[in-house]
């Protein structure tokens, strides 16, 4: 992966990338969280995608977002009940070039724009300086089994601003 020449740009998840968003998944899985996580544990997160189909149904279950840089998928993020962040997954080749950032903010005006006050998300060790930097306050630490591996997150919230209206009638 080069370096992006423009911002990343979003546009809604299609059918046809669920194979690719759980490979994008699973590198992000394995190089970002590495520092976090031992083998095994990132291993068993992984597996959540060995499902393609029930994966595919869960992107398409909540209001789900892809970003493009230069064409390429670099990451995808998704918006369940207009409250939680269900899922943010960046490329390895793509990190810290604002793809998460971008991703983060549309699901947060999204989730405002539903009528959410309040938007969670249960942040992996990776994940959570990240949320931090954004204004997610740690609510409660907790620990979850995947696939037989017990792994730690953070569920955290963030207040959100309200819609801005024009004021027209």
């Amino acid at each position: 992966m080069t370096r992006a020449k423009n911002p990343p740009s979003l546009r809604p998840v299609l059918p046809c990338d669920a194979p690719r968003l759980a490979a994008l998944l699973r590198a992000s899985v394995e190089t970002l969280a590495e520092d976090f996580y031992d083998d095994d544990q990132r291993a068993a997160w992984a597996a959540c995608v060995d499902d393609e189909s029930g994966f595919a149904k869960r992107l398409a279950a909540n209001l789900t977002i892809v970003a493009l840089i230069d064409g390429e998928i670099a990451g995808f993020a998704s918006l369940k009940d207009a409250r939680i962040l269900d899922m943010l997954y960046v490329h390895p080749g793509y990190a810290r070039l604002g793809v998460g950032s971008t991703l983060a903010d549309a699901l947060e005006k999204l989730g405002a724009a539903r009528g959410a006050r309040i938007l969670s998300v249960d942040a992996s060790d990776a994940a959570r300086a990240f949320f931090e930097r954004r204004g997610y306050i740690p609510q409660s630490r907790n620990t979850v089994t995947i696939n037989g591996e017990w792994l730690g997150n953070t569920t955290m919230t963030k207040a959100l601003a309200p819609p801005i209206t024009t004021g027209h009638a």
